[in-house]
C-alpha cells in the first residue's frame, strides 16, 4: 500500500507543491508533473464533464512518479468519496463545506471505524487490489489518507474553529474566488473583508493543529502564502498552461506579414 507523500512532508514541517489536472487526463500529462517534482495532482472532478473512471489512469501515473492524488470531488452520497479512494485517490477534497455538521459527514464517509463509517471493500487500487491484509488496510487507510475541506463561504467562515476542530479533517483549504462572491465584493481578493476571512481560517487552522492552503497563480504570492503560514499552494495547471502558451503563440506570430 502506498503511503502519502503529502502527509508525510506535512507531519514532518514541510511543504505542498500542488499542480491541477482539469482537462488532460490522459495519464502522460500527470506523469510529466510526476517527473517534474510536484509533489500533489489536484483532479477536478467538481466543475469537469470526466467521470470518476479517469482516476484509476491518473492515480497509477501518480504511483508511477512519487505523487499524491487530491480528487476533489461532486457532493452527493458517501459513494463520491468513498470510490475516489478505492479508484487510488490519497485525498479527497470536498468543496462547499458550510458547517460542522457537514465536516462531521465527510469524515465519517472518508474515515474506516473508529472514526469513522467508510464502507470497506478491499478490492480497490487503495488495497492493493485485494492483496493487503483487511485490517491492516483498514489502519493504513486512515494514516495515509487526508480530507480537505474547501472555506469558500461566508458562513464557513463563521464557524470555521469548530470546522477545524472536527477530528477527522486535515488541512482547509480557502476558495478565495466563491469567498469574494459570498462576501459581496466579487473577484476582489485583496478586500478586507477577504482577507480577515483568510486570517481567521489561518488561526483556526493553528489552533486546531491543522494545515490549511490557498490557490496561488506565481511564486511571489506562493511564499507570501507560505509566509502566512499556509502549507499547501498550487503552482497552476493544465487549463492555464494551454491557454497562456496558445495565448503566447499567437502574440509571438502575430507580426508575420506576406512579403509582396
Amino acid at each position: 500500500m502506498v503511503r502519502s507523500k503529502v502527509l508525510e512532508k506535512l507531519r514532518g514541517g514541510g511543504f505542498v507543491r500542488a499542480v491541477s489536472i482539469t482537462r488532460v487526463t490522459d495519464p502522460w500529462a500527470t506523469e510529466l508533473a510526476g517527473k517534474l517534482g510536484f509533489d500533489l495532482i489536484w483532479l477536478d472532478l467538481e466543475h469537469r464533464a470526466f467521470g470518476y473512471d479517469i482516476i484509476d489512469s491518473i492515480s497509477l501515473a501518480c504511483r508511477a512518479t512519487g505523487m499524491d492524488l487530491m480528487a476533489r470531488v461532486r457532493k452527493g452520497d458517501y459513494s463520491s468519496p468513498m470510490r475516489a479512494l478505492e479508484f487510488g485517490a490519497n485525498g479527497i477534497m470536498v468543496p462547499h463545506c458550510r458547517s460542522v455538521e457537514e465536516a462531521r459527514q465527510w469524515v465519517e464517509w472518508t474515515k474506516f471505524p473508529p472514526l469513522g463509517r467508510r464502507g470497506f471493500d478491499g478490492a480497490g487500487a487503495d488495497a492493493d487490489f485485494s492483496l493487503a491484509d483487511p485490517i491492516k488496510y483498514q489502519e493504513h487507510a486512515n494514516r495515509e489518507t487526508f480530507l480537505v475541506l474547501q472555506i469558500e463561504d461566508r458562513e464557513a467562515v463563521e464557524c470555521v474553529e469548530d470546522i477545524a476542530q472536527v477530528e477527522g479533517v486535515d488541512v482547509l483549504f480557502v476558495g478565495p474566488a466563491d469567498l469574494t462572491n459570498s462576501y459581496g465584493v466579487s473577484m476582489q481578493k485583496e478586500h478586507a473583508s477577504v482577507q480577515k476571512a483568510i486570517d481567521r481560517v489561518a488561526s483556526a487552522a493553528a489552533k486546531a493543529g491543522k494545515w490549511w492552503g490557498i490557490p496561488t497563480a506565481t511564486p511571489e504570492a506562493a511564499q507570501q502564502t507560505l509566509d502566512r503560514g499556509a502549507r499547501m499552494i498550487t503552482c497552476g495547471g493544465d487549463q492555464g498552461f494551454i491557454v497562456n502558451g496558445f495565448r503566447q503563440a499567437s502574440e509571438r506570430f502575430q507580426g508575420l506579414k506576406l512579403s509582396l
